[in-house]
């Protein structure tokens, strides 16, 4: 039997890789030059900068693709523990190092607010329970039909997941500096802590429990061994290339067409396209379910992002690996970026510095840098041909006044990235960084389905659809549809290499 999978990101690599180890003839389709979705990887004089996901958490996910194949993660790739995981630096100059020993951190907390030392034990201990529900046994659930979402909901409310994840943060933790260091985590996979689930507080136990790395060679080094291992077992790869729709025929998808034409069969596809642009413009209205356009229709959608890339002709050895710099509001910033939908003059960033621990990302002596700043969507009136240089010289003038000194002067090589790139490049709805808000409302049996509603055959993956966005969500993603396709079995579907 046959199989297409439309794009690949590390949901559709993942699929394509489970779906082999079924026994499917896997063709993998891409329209970006590299593997990796999202993750691309960019060279600019020397400089070299990893596009996506920059945070490595749940590594077993990974290493459970290799394993579908008797291989270890171990001789493929160098995944290093981070220490800290996250500096963070407020406005007022102080700043505060998490990651490490529980010790470690517990002393840090202590330094800033001796009392949230054991909020900072019951927190954990919350964000423990709601791992071993949220993501131990959840996050591979299919959620299908409406009854698998409401036979949850009684152990979600007693877990608090009416709250938010600011509000369960306050609940424990008292110091207003340590409340927005640990209420951050939404930000990471597009949700606005003041409105996203405190599911996602279940972040927290999994930092702890299995730490924060960096793969030697960046998050392409990933996609190269992801890559490899899908060339070991004979998957078909094609970059450069658009699928423009998914063939429906008498509500069953038999494959999908190309941007010039071309059509491809298929006993079975799986979209790991931005799950909102699947269905605005890839699935004909009339075959879609009245529930999917519903949902479609309805949709609240993640924060843009606007990324500056950039090296230096001199280091800054002081600079953590990963930087949160918090800028002098924060309830109010992201109710202009989610709710009123503004660029505000002020802002606040994920600064990434992978020279830190890997020399090769910039030449010697110097150091690569991204700057991620989270922005309003495209639903917002922002011209990002004019505001777009604007914000790149706010940002380059706060960090060259802050952690960077003389950045002005050695700054070298630097682009942007905007939501417009976004929409452009990734064909993601209204520009989104991370497709739909993690919203209790658009989540499980709420958020996409997995398996579409209406259309036999036809399956989805990636950070639209259940469990979400993020590394650990998009591979639990295609965990989910693994669970949902049987194995494969003989088939005259024709031969997708030649086509």
């Amino acid at each position: 039997m046959n199989a297409i999978v439309v794009g690949a990101g590390f949901g559709g690599i993942a699929a394509a890789l489970r779906l082999r180890a079924k026994g499917y003839e896997v063709l993998l389709i891409d329209r970006c030059p590299q593997l990796g979705g999202r993750a691309q990887v960019f060279e600019r004089e020397g400089f070299r900068h990893d596009a996506g996901p920059t945070v490595i958490t749940a590594p077993f996910l990974i290493a459970e693709l290799f394993a579908l194949f008797g291989e270890r993660l171990e001789d493929h790739l160098e995944l290093v523990p981070l220490k800290p995981w996250y500096r963070f630096r407020f406005d007022d100059g102080d700043t505060f190092d998490y990651g490490g020993t529980l010790e470690e951190t517990l002393a840090e907390i202590g330094r800033i607010e001796p009392a949230d030392r054991d909020g900072y034990l019951r927190l954990l201990a919350h964000s423990k329970r709601i791992f071993d529900v949220g993501f131990t046994e959840l996050s591979a659930q299919p959620f299908q039909r409406l009854g698998t979402m409401l036979a949850q909901i009684p152990r979600l409310l007693s877990l608090r997941s009416d709250k938010t994840v600011w509000q369960l943060v306050s609940l424990y933790i008292k110091n207003p500096k340590l409340r927005q260091a640990f209420s951050i985590q939404p930000l990471l996979v597009g949700g606005n802590p003041f409105d996203t689930t405190s599911i996602y507080g279940l972040i927290h136990y999994l930092e702890r429990a299995f730490g924060v790395h960096f793969a030697m060679g960046g998050t392409g080094a990933i996609s190269r061994a992801l890559g490899a291992l899908m060339d070991r077992q004979g998957i078909h790869v094609r970059l450069g290339e658009t699928v423009s729709q998914i063939k429906v025929e008498n509500g069953v998808a038999t494959g999908v067409i190309l941007e010039d034409g071309r059509e491809l069969q298929a006993d079975l596809v799986v979209s790991n396209a931005d799950a909102a642009h699947l269905y605005s413009t890839m699935v004909p209205k009339p075959d879609q379910a009245r529930a999917t356009r519903l949902k479609l229709s309805a949709a609240s959608y993640s924060m843009g992002l606007f990324v500056l890339y950039f090296g230096t002709t001199i280091q800054y050895p002081d600079v953590a690996h990963h930087t949160i710099w918090l800028g002098p509001r924060y309830r109010e910033l992201l109710a202009d970026i989610f709710d009123r939908k503004v660029l505000a003059e002020d802002f606040s960033l994920y600064l990434h510095r992978p020279t830190a621990t890997d020399s090769s990302f910039a030449p010697d002596g110097c150091d690569s840098f991204y700057v991620l700043c989270p922005v309003p969507n495209l639903q917002a009136d922002i011209d990002w041909a004019v505001e777009g240089p604007r914000l790149k010289d706010r940002i380059i003038a706060a960090l060259d006044r802050t952690i960077l000194p003389g950045l002005a002067k050695t700054i070298t090589a630097a682009f942007t990235k905007t939501p417009s790139d976004f929409k452009d490049d990734y064909l993601s709805e209204n520009g989104a960084g991370f497709s739909l808000a993690p919203l209790f409302r658009q989540s499980a049996w709420f958020r996409f389905h997995n398996k579409a509603e209406g259309i036999a055959n036809l399956y989805l993956t990636g950070a639209g659809t259940h469990p979400g966005a993020g590394l650990p969500g998009v591979l639990c993603s295609a965990k989910v549809i693994d669970a949902l396709i049987p194995p494969a079995h003989g088939s005259d579907a024709p031969d997708l290499r030649a086509a």
